[in-house]
């Protein structure tokens, strides 16, 4: 492989390509539409015979996220992908590792449902993703990608934050991203890390004890009450700092704006072309982007929506991400939702005739 090479590939082709090259040690996964290309990427590449990496088909995405606790609980570069209904039956594996504090990183590429739902694009798993969809006061760092371009570069941040903060990553994807062809410029190669690497950057892996130390033991089992309320308020304050340190976000045209439209991954694309047809027609509009869903840019969404008139959130499924918007506006100035369900994407002129009837 080139150290950086442009190239026309699907978002789904480029997380694969890109885990590879950022030094991941293992895959494992269960095909379901519309990621099944990931796993198909990884086969066809073979990245045992160059790198050494592990890609894996299990049995079922229960299988999947086991075999990624195990993987990471060794201190190692493991992930897994699916969508909706196989992130579904993740959560159990998820809260383990929150609760456990094993890093790893977990790919959604989202379809419509609920339950089986339909294999076009949906963003319906807001909620699930950025409330923890498991049991306990957990959360899970998710980034949001809107190209092709960002789901390259989001799976090496994903690796980095899990294992700076010894956490559960996710990248929130979707059906057009996924699917959609663009040119993407590729992240250098960089090899996997070496055991001594591992034993020095993760001192809780468990990789072996050692005369020197004392055994690591990961598990989210603790029975002694307030044993675990320590555990739990660790946990809590390791939030608070991804919440200081970790948000991002995007704004575009916001400065003279009267209304924000605020939209994530590819709603965000389509609230880009919104925002141009809204000011073609004399409606001075702009666009917030959330790239980190959870922790939420609340802060940054409050100090630029001061002054304007009006904001209206536009997401594919039946209002969720509008409600996180509502708490960071406090009730200072009117809010609208719109959205698609059921697979369908909205169109432009949709947005902004929704932003006109509701806002203008």
């Amino acid at each position: 492989m080139k150290e950086q090479e442009v190239t026309l590939m699907k978002g789904n082709e480029a997380i694969a390509h890109a885990a590879i090259r950022c030094g991941a040690d293992a895959f494992f996964g269960y095909p379901i539409t519309p990621q099944s290309e990931i796993i198909e990427t990884l086969a066809a590449l073979k990245p045992w015979e160059t790198t050494g990496m592990v890609v894996l088909q299990a049995e079922s995405e229960v299988a999947s996220i086991n075999m990624v606790y195990g993987g990471a609980g060794a201190g190692k570069r493991c992930f897994t992908t699916s969508s909706s209904p196989g992130i579904a039956l993740m959560q159990e594996g998820i809260s383990y590792m929150a609760g456990a504090e094993i890093p790893g990183v977990i790919v959604n590429v989202m379809r419509g449902g609920p339950g089986l739902g339909t294999i076009q694009p949906s963003q319906a798993d807001y909620f699930q993703a950025t409330r923890g969809g498991g049991n306990g006061d957990y959360n899970v760092i998710v980034l949001a990608p809107n190209s092709v371009q960002e789901m390259a570069d989001f799976v090496d941040l994903a690796f980095n934050l899990a294992f700076k903060y010894r956490n559960p990553t996710m990248i929130l994807s979707d059906g057009v991203i996924g699917q959609m062809m663009e040119k993407v410029v590729l992240p250098p190669v960089k090899p996997r890390r070496t055991e001594e690497q591992i034993k020095k950057e993760c001192p809780w892996a468990t990789i072996g004890r050692t005369r020197d130390r004392q055994p690591n033991i990961l598990t989210s089992l603790e029975l002694k009450p307030e044993v675990m309320e320590v555990r739990n308020l660790h946990m809590q304050e390791k939030y608070r700092q991804i919440m200081a340190n970790e948000v991002r976000y995007e704004a575009q045209q916001c400065e003279d704006a009267d209304y924000i439209i605020v939209s994530f991954g590819s709603a965000a694309r389509i609230g880009e072309k919104a925002v141009e047809i809204a000011r073609e027609q004399g409606i001075k509009a702009g666009l917030f982007r959330p790239i980190t869903l959870w922790p939420f840019p609340s802060k940054q969404l409050h100090e630029i929506a001061k002054g304007k008139k009006g904001i209206l959130v536009s997401e594919i499924n039946a209002g969720q991400m509008v409600e996180d918007v509502r708490l960071a506006i406090n009730g200072e100035l009117p809010v609208e939702h719109f959205g698609r369900l059921g697979g369908i994407v909205p169109e432009p002129e949709e947005i902004v005739n929704v932003l006109k009837e509701k806002l203008v």
